[in-house]
């Protein structure tokens, strides 16, 4: 199958990438990591998440983070919400796409956001239709699509069910995460194909981590399969706590990079990304996590 000549990268670091960081980061320092994000040509920035500050501390000022970046033309700032207490939160500060985020597994589902899984659509119906009426873009994250730390292998069936479901309730795209980074190319292909069945590739996304240092691999084979949505993290910022040894999320450069040697159109520039890779690294008191930060190193010496 011929590669997708153009591909949309969906940046993570801002959300999924910091939310387990537990380096306290100031608003301000969050602000500007967005905004040298959107410079970098990044279209689609996951800027925060209206949960629950007890849960997730480095969430706490997402409202403020919103209120105050200056959002660029074309880019578009979608954030988590698990409720319609999230929702009326991100309403207020002028959010114009959210997401929703279930598990494949039961396990998961129940330790990771207190329910099962027929639970946690019940839950997400009401926030999708509210947000629909509003105007507002709804997009739909499966974890565990390719293992859960409990339950061990999970069958693509569960994950095309979930797909399923969440496209029905209004999703417009479904990113499907290797939340603990044990897939496998031929397993991500199983995965996809089951899933493709029942919700078309056009509206997939995939989220892979890079715990066994597959998620470059399992990207190609998706890019073959033909979803043409990436979900990365800067710097591979993230992780799982759930996984053991998980090294984060695959890092927006190193795929920046690969898709670049294939031809394939992302509208991002490497340079300036490995720049913010850097920026935010050295915020956190580290190096980045990616090969190609690290290869290029910091811009101007």
């Amino acid at each position: 199958m011929r590669l997708p000549g153009k591909v949309e990268i969906v940046e993570v670091g801002p959300r999924d990438g910091l939310q387990n960081e537990s380096h306290p980061l100031p608003s301000e320092t969050k602000i500007e990591l967005i905004e040298r994000l959107a410079l970098a040509g990044l279209p689609v920035i996951e800027a925060g998440a209206f949960v629950s500050p007890k849960w997730v501390p480095q969430m706490a000022d997402s409202e403020e983070v919103l209120r105050r970046v200056r959002r660029r033309a074309g880019v578009s700032y979608p954030v988590l919400v698990p409720n319609m207490k999230g929702l009326e939160r991100a309403m207020a500060v002028g959010v114009s796409e959210i997401a929703i985020f279930g598990a494949a597994s039961e396990s998961f589902s129940r330790r990771n956001i207190n329910c099962s899984i027929a639970e946690s659509l019940e839950r997400f119906a009401p926030v999708c239709e509210a947000a629909q009426g509003a105007g507002i873009t709804v997009r739909g994250y499966v974890s565990c699509a390719l293992g859960c730390p409990y339950e061990g292998e999970v069958p693509p069936a569960a994950v095309a069910v979930l797909a399923r479901e969440l496209a029905a309730l209004g999703c417009r795209e479904i990113s499907l995460g290797d939340t603990i980074g044990v897939g496998t190319p031929a397993a991500a292909r199983r995965m996809l194909e089951a899933v493709a069945g029942e919700v078309a590739l056009e509206r997939l996304a995939v989220h892979y981590h890079d715990t066994y240092g597959q998620a470059l691999a399992n990207i190609y084979a998706s890019l073959e399969a033909g979803v043409a949505t990436i979900d990365s993290s800067v710097a591979g910022l993230g992780g799982c706590p759930y996984a053991k040894g998980a090294t984060g999320n695959v890092a927006s450069e190193d795929v920046i990079y690969m898709l670049n040697g294939l031809g394939i159109e992302t509208g991002v520039d490497l340079e300036a990304l490995v720049g913010v890779a850097w920026f935010i690294s050295e915020r956190l008191g580290r190096e980045p996590l990616s090969c190609v930060a690290r290869a290029m190193g910091r811009p101007n010496g």
